[in-house]
């Protein structure tokens, strides 16, 4: 590795200038190639040993049988576990790095709700056993419904879809179906911010409806652009406006209350995008600002897991009008005070999913709100809003912030938007700045969104002032590398397992089967 990419770690105190200790050195670019799992196959290891079979052995029918077996690697279970632990000390994790993704919300998850998810009485439970024997678990659920609805100020919850996404595309359907009982199946046009989540308009296609942006001005609703909206449309066709608030600026939109009042004066609903909940926990109830609907992004919220296709959960809460509608079956208590499955809804939207919701993570996301109770929720808000300000207030002499607000005496809330055109005059890229954040251990934040050349930051509740005054002083050096030896930046990562990959050859001809 040459000199000119080696990361530089000068060690100096918190404060203006960056602070950088040696001991923070990362060496990924030393460890050696990690082989594919093909490569390790050794003939006749054997990871587990299955039972003997306890039912009378059946051939399999000629109809259902393959080609042969198929041609996965043999290996012992100590060579599994070791090169999947290889693999994970290459990977960025929450668990070992600052991940301050602006949006995505990547915060701990507590042990405490692993342990509660794996106990017995919900891990061993079959989806297909009859109500009477899972009466804790469905208490468990319902509970946690009232949790959510209570959070949300809707006081009606489905907790039947997989995903923040999958919940949009549920109330939506909700949305839908509630106009077609009306006789109002004419109003297919939703509205969204020009810099809502991406989900918004591909959910709206998928439930046949058209999304129609909507401009901001300075990361606030157009107000203007709305109604010239609703007239170009017709007020009669719109269905519901899609609106995250916080929003993707990092702003609390304070328009938030005069947009439900003009779409519900022309007969249309508010739908929120609750990707941004965890700032407002507490201090401000959705269904108190107006929205009629909502999804609940859980793992951003609520702390448990995070992407991969999975597990996920998406909740929705809705208006009582809206309840009719809800997909089943839907966790209830009967009047005897026992709990059940209730199917008996024929407004419904019908099941989202198969059985009645990601039960796992529901069992995380109760812990996690009985753990922290009604105050450590709105302390969540408190530090997450705080920790975001504080980093601006750090940062801002040198990355400026488009959307600071010196009248409001705030800089963001629980997120904040960086643009820095200075630094990018200087003949760096954003990517450049990014990579080099990667030879310092910190993931890069969300770049690029909500606007062209930004960094969107969120650090959450989770990370310390430690944490927090490293990633300034971190980001306050590589602005002074630009300055020193933009090299350095441009060539970044220096320390990683590999360098820039070319990411347009990646997508267009990606190679993702083993021919070894």
């Amino acid at each position: 590795m040459s000199t000119m990419t080696q990361p530089t770690r000068p060690t100096v105190t918190s404060g203006s200038s960056a602070a950088v200790p040696d001991s923070d050195v990362f060496r990924r670019g030393e460890k050696p190639t990690e082989p594919t799992i093909f490569e390790k196959h050794s003939v006749g290891a054997v990871a587990i040993d299955l039972p003997g079979l306890d039912v009378p052995e059946a051939p399999v029918p000629d109809g259902l049988r393959g080609r042969g077996a198929p041609a996965w690697p043999e290996l012992g279970q100590l060579q599994v576990i070791r090169h999947y632990t290889h693999l994970s000390q290459r990977n960025f994790s929450l668990d070992g790095e600052f991940y301050p993704l602006g949006s995505c919300t990547m915060k701990y998850n507590p042990r405490i709700n692993e342990w509660a998810a794996a106990l017995p009485g919900f891990r061993d439970i079959h989806p297909l056993q009859d109500e009477s024997q899972i009466q804790g678990l469905l208490e468990l659920l319902w509970t946690t419904q009232r949790f959510l609805a209570e959070v949300a100020g809707l006081p009606c919850v489905s907790s039947q879809p997989a995903a923040g996404a999958h919940g949009e595309y549920t109330a939506l359907k909700v949305i839908r179906a509630y106009f077609k009982d009306k006789g109002q199946s004419q109003r297919t046009v939703v509205f969204a911010p020009d810099n809502a989540h991406g989900t918004n308009p591909a959910s709206c296609a998928m439930c046949g409806a058209g999304a129609v942006s909507i401009k901001t001005k300075d990361g606030y609703t157009d107000i203007d652009d709305l109604k010239r909206a609703i007239d170009a449309h017709g007020a009669e066709n719109i269905a519901a406006m899609m609106i995250t608030n916080p929003n993707t600026a990092g702003l609390f939109d304070s328009k938030i209350t005069e947009v439900a009042d003009i779409l519900h004066g022309i007969g249309a609903l508010l739908y929120l995008d609750g990707a941004n909940m965890n700032a407002v926990l507490g201090k401000t109830r959705p269904g108190d600002f107006g929205a009629d609907v909502m999804h609940y992004n859980t793992h951003k919220t609520f702390s448990t897991p995070h992407g991969c296709g999975g597990p996920g959960w998406g909740p929705i809460a809705v208006r009582d009008f809206l309840e009719p509608y809800l997909p089943v079956p839907r966790v209830v208590k009967r009047p005897d005070g026992a709990f059940g499955l209730d199917f008996g809804a024929p407004k419904s939207v019908g099941k989202v999913r198969s059985f009645f919701g990601q039960v796992g993570v529901a069992v995380r996301c109760y812990t996690y709100i009985r753990a922290c109770g009604g105050a450590g929720l709105e302390h969540i808000a408190e530090t997450s809003v705080l920790s975001a300000n504080y980093i601006a207030a750090r940062l801002r002499s040198v990355f400026e912030m488009p959307y600071f607000k010196p009248e409001k005496g705030m800089y963001c809330a629980h997120e904040f938007v960086t643009v820095p055109r200075r630094l990018l005059d200087k003949g760096v890229t954003l990517v450049d700045i990014a990579k080099r954040l990667i030879d310092y251990g910190i993931h890069p934040p969300t770049m690029h969104w909500p606007v062209i050349d930004c960094l969107m930051a969120e650090p959450t509740e989770t990370e310390s002032k430690q944490v927090l005054d490293r990633f300034c002083d971190v980001l306050l050096r590589i602005a002074g590398e630009i300055e020193s030896s933009p090299d350095v930046v441009r060539s970044a990562p220096g320390d990683a397992a590999i360098e820039r990959l070319d990411e347009v050859g990646a997508a267009r001809k990606p190679a993702v089967v083993w021919e070894g």
